[in-house]
Order: structure tokens, then C-alpha cells, then sequence
């Protein structure tokens, strides 16, 4: 099935609009992983998006058993992203823990390179030439053909390419329409709101400046990790204009939320973090659902946020 395509950051790679977040996969039988892969792929989506973390690694092991017995799932179709840095009680952007951490991602996924590799969280103590040394030794010996982060700000990664050769293609940033400060803090410019606070140094607009495709995780989450916004009460406006937009398209108030994320034109991606087929099918259908600019604003204010 045709969806959307992104360009992503500098690879001249297209790929889907929204990609499988597998962190909640851990819990499927090797059987139930298999079918989950087939109905994203039958769907239109061919992109995972893993990390050493999730499931204690369960989710990449299940992932690799159920791909690599399937005959109908070639290896060179898929697109396989995963994450490092995050370790029990702190955060290792080592070259020693980058290339260990790679290591045991490829054998748990059954595969001989990643597509991408993320820095999945900023490490205080990182040494940028580790990181750099780390990159070239992925890169050199095949096990990694691209790089990013994830939750960086915009001079955190200013600092790693003064020393990474590699371009960093790629951001994963928390974005949803209740949590959107990287966009309100660009709306609500020398005011005295809340929004107007730069709680990430512009990283929207610097993400923009240099080709860095922003990918969106919990993209139906509310503040303060409260649980989805979709039917509650406490975004009842919000709801009430969902409601509103899915009739007038067809589609479901799950779609219409994710569309607004693919509305904005910096070409972000999904991460759709479900176990739900059924709702990850319902998020698919955002690629083929255009809200128009007037929509996306109200939307926006419908969720709370001001206009100056």
C-alpha cells in the first residue's frame, strides 16, 4: 500500500512518514512479532525503530527470531533503526559502550548492519572523539551505514560534529499536540507565557537550518507522562475538534492527531510506539490525510496553546 514518504536528513533514502516504534513488542510470542511486522509491512511501513533498552533487549531478540526464519522478509527491504547510551542508573556515550552496545544489537536482530544508529540520550560526560571513533569504526566496518540522536539540543550536537565525520541525519524528539514547546516557543516569542520558554535551544528550526529529520515519539501523549490525550476529559476541547476533523475526513480521531504531526513542513516522522494493530493501521491512515493550515491551528489552540 502506497504512503507518504519523507526525505531522510541527508541520505537520499525515502522512507515512511510513520515507522514501527518497537518498545512495547517485548511481551509477543516470536509468532505474534512475525505477524506484527507483516501487517506494517502490508501497510505500508518497512521502518522499525528499536534500542538496546527496550524489553532489556527482548524486544531486538524477538524481532531478530521473527525475521530471520521468515523467507518473505528480505533483509534488504527493511529498514532497521535502534539506540545506545542508556544504562542502569546513568548514561554511556563511550566509544567502549557504543561499539559493545552495536555489537550485541546486530546479534540479538540477527543481522550484519544497521541501518541507522541513534545516540539515544545527551551524556553528560560524553568525550565527542570517542563517539567520533566509535562512528568510524561502525561506518568502516559495514555495521552501521548512518548515524543521529535522540533527545539532543541543538549545541549538543554542534559539539559532536566538530569531532563526527559522519552527518547526523537524524533527531527523536518528544512531540505530540498538547506537548509542543519546540513549536510554541517559536509562537509565543518575547512573551511572558509558559510557552514562550526555550526549553530546547530552537532545536525545531535548527533541525530545519541543517537537513535533520525530527522523528516524533509519544505522539499522543500529554504532559507530564499523564497518559493519552485521545477521549480525555482533561483535553476536552482538544477532543471535541478531533472529533469534528475525522468525520469531515473519514479517518479516526488516532489519524487526525498523527496528521497534525505530518502537517508541519519539516517533514517529521512518527514514531508509532503501539502493540495495537489495529491502532497502528489507524495511524497510517495520517499519511493520506492533508489538514488544511486554518485546521492545524485550530487544533493547536484547541489543546490549550495561545496566540500572542
Amino acid at each position: 500500500m502506497p504512503q507518504k514518504q519523507i526525505r531522510l536528513g541527508t541520505t537520499g533514502m525515502k522512507t515512511p512518514a510513520v515507522i514501527v516504534g518497537c518498545m512495547r513488542l517485548s511481551e509477543f510470542s516470536v509468532q505474534e512479532m512475525n505477524h506484527f511486522i507483516h501487517t506494517a509491512v502490508e501497510n505500508g511501513t518497512n521502518f522499525f525503530d528499536h534500542a538496546d533498552i527496550y524489553g532489556a533487549g527482548k524486544s531486538e531478540e524477538l524481532f531478530g527470531a521473527a525475521v530471520s526464519g521468515d523467507t518473505s522478509l528480505r533483509r534488504e527491504d527493511l529498514i532497521l533503526q535502534s539506540k545506545c547510551g542508556i544504562r542502569k542508573g546513568y548514561y554511556d556515550l563511550s566509544r567502549e559502550h557504543i561499539i559493545d552496545s552495536v555489537d550485541g544489537i546486530l546479534k540479538r536482530l540477527q543481522t550484519e548492519y544497521l541501518d541507522i544508529l541513534l545516540l539515544h540520550r545527551p551524556d553528560a560526560l560524553v568525550e565527542p572523539e570517542e563517539v567520533a571513533a566509535a562512528f568510524d569504526e561502525l561506518e568502516k566496518s559495514g555495521k552501521v551505514r548512518y548515524f543521529g540522536v535522540s533527545n539532543h539540543k541543538p549545541m549538543q550536537i554542534e559539539l559532536l560534529k566538530k569531532y563526527v565525520r559522519q552527518p547526523l541525519h537524524i533527531n527523536q524528539l518528544q512531540y505530540s499536540i498538547p506537548v509542543s514547546n519546540m513549536v510554541a516557543n517559536g509562537i509565543e516569542v518575547n512573551m511572558e507565557t509558559d510557552g514562550a520558554t526555550d526549553r530546547d535551544g530552537s532545536v525545531l528550526d535548527y533541525c530545519r537550518l541543517h537537513d535533520i529529520t525530527i522523528q516524533a515519539w509519544s505522539p499522543f501523549q500529554m504532559p507530564d507522562w499523564q497518559g493519552c490525550f485521545l477521549g480525555n476529559e482533561a483535553y476536552a476541547p482538544l477532543n471535541r475538534e478531533i472529533s469534528i476533523l475525522k468525520e469531515k475526513y473519514g479517518v479516526t480521531d488516532t489519524a487526525i492527531a498523527a496528521a497534525w504531526i505530518l502537517r508541519h513542513p519539516a517533514g517529521m516522522q512518527i514514531v508509532a510506539g503501539t502493540s495495537s494493530e489495529k491502532r497502528l493501521k489507524e495511524i497510517l491512515e495520517a499519511e493520506k490525510t492533508e489538514l488544511t493550515r486554518e485546521e492545524w491551528y485550530r487544533l493547536y489552540l484547541a489543546a490549550g496553546h495561545p496566540l500572542p
